[in-house]
């Protein structure tokens, strides 16, 4: 019985085939390293490494091991651990807080308050932003992250509870937005990350009506 021939081989110099072999050749050897799963979580085990040692001790080899990671798959990603840290904290001023749309000045203050004191009491948090805000003190660069994630991340949230605001007729249209935003976002970090203090029953309602009454106050809406 005659067997059946084997497949023939693919000619090299096949159309298609020889540049198909040249991709695969191509392709870089860490490709595999930089997968996002793997990108993830490096970031996870960074937040987690501030929190338990701080800026001043954290290691690219301590990340490394908190990820599962070799540090060689840290390094194809950040040159550093400041370009790491820079990196993340640019990273929330880009995520910001979700937008609230209750339909009422008050609703959304209201919301925001709630959504953001969960975030800020949150150990990771509250371990790594006063840990961060000492470190900026010493390096600008890290100061200037900060500075632009936490002024970022909060401004785009603030302009659009008081444009909405503005355009239900609650408040006037001339609003310094940068005043505003100080008004909205100072009292609960000062309260959570600053003094570090539990809030007290009721402290949101209470900053929302006052807050409220300020922007009120700030820009009145116009009499029809």
């Amino acid at each position: 019985m005659t067997s059946s021939p084997a497949p023939a081989a693919p000619d090299p110099a096949a159309p298609g085939d020889g540049k198909a072999k040249a991709a695969r050749r191509r392709a870089p050897a860490g490709a595999a390293v930089l997968r996002e799963d793997v990108t993830e979580a490096i970031r996870t085990a960074v937040f987690a490494e501030l929190a338990a040692v701080g800026y001043g001790r954290m290691s690219i080899e301590g990340v490394a091991r908190r990820a599962g990671v070799g540090k060689t798959a840290v390094y194809r990603r950040w040159r550093s651990k400041l370009h790491l840290v820079l990196d993340l904290v640019s990273a929330v001023a880009v995520q910001g807080l979700p937008a609230p749309d209750t339909g009422t000045l008050e609703g959304d203050l209201r919301l925001l308050y709630e959504v953001s004191s969960r975030a800020l009491r949150h150990p990771v948090a509250g371990q790594i932003l006063p840990d961060l805000q000492a470190e900026a003190a010493r390096n600008p660069e890290i100061r200037e992250a900060l500075d632009k994630a936490l002024r970022e991340g909060q401004h785009s949230v603030a302009s659009g509870i008081v444009q909405a605001a503005v355009a239900r007729g609650e408040l006037g249209g001339a609003v310094d937005e940068d005043l505003a935003l100080d008004l909205i976002s100072g009292p609960l970090y000062w309260r959570s990350v600053v003094m570090r203090t539990p809030l007290p029953k009721g402290y949101l309602d209470r900053l929302t009506a006052a807050t409220a009454a300020g922007l009120r106050a700030m820009a009145p809406a116009q009499e029809n």
